[in-house]
């Protein structure tokens, strides 16, 4: 499978299980590897036989700015059943960034990686 990548999608989402994530939000961080077979677009240089990565863009950005869950595993999850129902997309990678998640010690970043696959 070939792959697309999108990295570094971000937007302000209210999850969490403070009561504070959830009325102030914060920024959530994205990055998706698609995987695809591009021949098919590749060989008749045609989009309706790809993904379209800016849709996919768009529709990340709705879910983390949609309905509140509590955890990121939820979240990654939304995202990645939104990405699947791409007919192209066979397998998904998701990558949720929660950089100002509520920890007490100095931290870079917390985050959770997924994969699923319409198999």
């Amino acid at each position: 499978m070939d792959r697309v990548a999108l990295r570094g999608l971000k937007a302000r989402g209210h999850h969490g299980v403070f009561p504070r994530e959830r009325e102030e939000g914060q920024t959530f961080i994205v990055d998706l590897v698609l995987h695809i077979d591009t021949r098919p677009a590749a060989a008749d240089d045609d989009l309706t036989k790809t993904v379209h990565y800016g849709v996919v863009a768009e529709e990340v950005v709705e879910v983390v700015q949609g309905e509140p869950v509590d955890l990121i595993e939820t979240l990654a999850e939304r995202i990645a059943q939104r990405c699947l129902k791409h007919d192209a997309v066979a397998q998904v990678e998701v990558v949720v960034h929660k950089p100002d998640a509520p920890i007490t010690v100095p931290f870079d970043d917390v985050t959770i990686t997924i994969t699923r696959s319409r198999a």
